[in-house]
């Protein structure tokens, strides 16, 4: 497992049909398996208040892990 339960990390790339992109903050909610043994998440992506706005499930590849050169900013959804 890459991640743990309830960790932040940002997306590693644009969802396309949606609203997010690379670079927005997620919080790990729950871990999958598939039967080949691939993992993936289910992540929470709140607004700039705290406030749920979607709840999606992601595979490892589309996530990655913060660093601490990155610094986070704000933009409109």
């Amino acid at each position: 497992m890459k991640f743990k339960l309830y960790q932040e990390a940002a997306l590693a790339v644009d969802l396309p049909g949606t609203r997010f992109r690379k670079g927005d903050l997620v919080r790990i909610v729950d871990e999958h398996r598939a039967e080949d043994g691939t993992c993936g998440y289910s992540v929470e992506i709140f607004n700039a208040l705290g406030k749920t706005v979607e709840v999606l499930t992601l595979e490892e590849r589309q996530l990655e892990k913060l660093r601490a050169d990155e610094i986070l900013a704000v933009r409109e959804g």
